[in-house]
């Protein structure tokens, strides 16, 4: 897996000048992270791999689709002891997750703090 979504996440940033793909971009890196060969999902929300998918994915194409999801459906996601960081540390990728979860943090105090 060569994980392009995440590199360039770390690597060049996110443009805020289009929140939305800018929140898409975020989610596709986690994608790519949860997809990773020999996760552990022990610790985390979700039983498996699929089902960690399944939700990011429909958050894609919820943001993809142009609609803005629920502040607490996205945030939760990459929260402190929420489920992507749980997979992170049992998976040996805490340190790419710190660097995506900054990103996020970027895009909710653009999309949901600066609005309301």
């Amino acid at each position: 897996m060569q994980l392009d979504r995440t590199k360039s996440l770390i690597h060049d940033g996110i443009n805020l000048k289009n929140p939305l793909e800018a929140l898409a971009h975020v989610l596709e890196s986690a994608l790519e992270l949860i997809s990773l060969p020999d996760n552990d999902f022990a610790w985390s929300s979700w039983d498996n791999a699929a089902e960690a998918q399944a939700e990011v994915s429909s958050l894609i194409q919820c943001v993809q689709s142009g609609a803005l999801p629920e502040r607490a459906s996205v945030s939760v996601l990459f929260a402190p002891t929420g489920p992507l960081q749980e997979v992170s540390l049992g998976s040996g990728w805490a340190e790419p997750f710190l660097k995506v979860a900054e990103r996020f943090d970027e895009v909710e105090a653009f999309l949901w703090l600066k609005s309301g």
